[in-house]
């Protein structure tokens, strides 16, 4: 699963909202997700913001001055996380198992790979509310309506993911 650490907003509103606290907060809620589904503690990547993971500062300072705090909060906790990493090789790594969820930094750093990898399998889940809420990992659609295109695989996979949910003991509010 992939958590955003900001909204979905611009480019240039997400970083300039980008906060440690938002960052640990993202963490905090994934693990909070994974535990009951996986059965286990999950293993947590946290992408790094900028190119390369920052390049010890050349490309920025987030990375060190945002990220890596929320990281250490989080390990602290008790929480299996690694971070902050590039955001170009993360999603790889994670995609052959090596994590079971990653926090990324903003809308497309986390929807571009995970529609990727599988556009009519992902799933929207709004996490925090006293109730299971889930979406297709899609727009609306309105461009394609009544002509038959539509593809319901997203909204079965949706709503399959509601079911999984409720039966693992959701909704968990405890950050």
């Amino acid at each position: 699963g992939v958590v955003h650490a900001t909204l979905h907003e611009s480019l240039r509103s997400a970083i300039a909202r980008l906060s440690s606290s938002g960052i640990e907060a993202a963490g905090r809620r994934l693990a909070d997700l994974l535990v009951p589904l996986l059965g286990r503690p999950p293993r947590i990547a946290v992408a790094a913001v900028n190119p390369h993971g920052g390049e010890g500062g050349l490309f920025g300072d987030e990375e060190s001055r945002i990220v890596a705090p929320a990281v250490a909060r989080l390990a602290a906790a008790g929480i299996a996380v690694t971070g902050p990493l590039p955001a170009d090789t993360l999603f790889l790594r994670a995609s052959r198992g090596e994590f079971d969820g990653v926090v990324a930094m903003y809308h497309d750093q986390g929807h571009i790979p995970i529609k990727l990898l599988g556009m009519h399998r992902a799933v929207n889940i709004t996490l925090g509310l006293p109730l299971v809420r889930t979406s297709v990992a899609h727009g609306t659609g309105f461009d394609i309506v009544g002509r038959g295109l539509a593809d319901p695989s997203s909204m079965i996979s949706a709503l399959d993911a509601a079911i999984r949910l409720v039966e693992a003991g959701w909704p968990r509010l405890t950050s």
